[in-house]
């Protein structure tokens, strides 16, 4: 059986959510990114107490096909700007339907309908919380993070941040008070 759970966005949310299994004697074959395989059917009961305890960590459970498309389009996106930074020189909208198999105008208009956003905006937004989390820690230049985030220059990447943000690289490094978005409220 496959859970498909809202808001898993890294390993420690893969570790939180197979512990709340195990706490209900649930077995799990994999737990990825918003998709958990169980050995087993779960129960309505089991399904009721695990719902209750996953919404109050900030997860959820998704039942409808929509949903969990537009979680798989997230957490692909997610997957590629945080941990898989060599591929991200790959056409995002073949990223896309290549590991969704599905053509990239239906998944656009999708999440576009659902989110009141456009795919390529929420792209932007997650590289952009990426170059926050890269400056806050100081260790590459603009120029490695731009290249690392294949951006085509620093003029590029520091005019997208600052449209995002309205601060420039250098100005946002400057705040006492950096401002950064969770990964799941963007």
């Amino acid at each position: 059986m496959t859970l498909y759970i809202k808001n898993m966005v890294c390993a420690r949310c893969n570790m939180v959510v197979k512990s709340e299994l195990e706490k209900l004697g649930l077995q799990t074959i994999s737990v990825e990114l918003g998709e958990v395989k169980l050995q087993d059917v779960i129960t309505e009961n089991q399904k009721e107490i695990l719902l209750k305890n996953l919404q109050s960590l900030g997860f959820d459970l998704i039942d409808d096909k929509k949903s969990k498309t537009i979680e798989k389009i997230k957490n692909l996106i997610i997957d590629l700007v945080h941990r898989k930074n060599v591929e991200l020189k790959t056409n995002l909208s073949d990223y896309l339907a290549e590991n969704l198999n599905q053509d990239y105008n239906s998944l656009s208009n999708l999440f576009s309908e659902i989110e009141n956003t456009t795919i390529e905006k929420y792209f932007i937004c997650q590289k952009i919380e990426k170059v926050k989390e890269l400056l806050i820690y100081n260790e590459l230049s603009l120029s490695e993070i731009a290249d690392m985030l294949n951006y085509s220059n620093v003029a590029h990447l520091s005019n997208q941040f600052k449209k995002v943000t309205s601060y420039t690289p250098t100005n946002f490094k400057q705040l006492k008070d950096k401002k950064r978005i969770h990964i799941e409220n963007l």
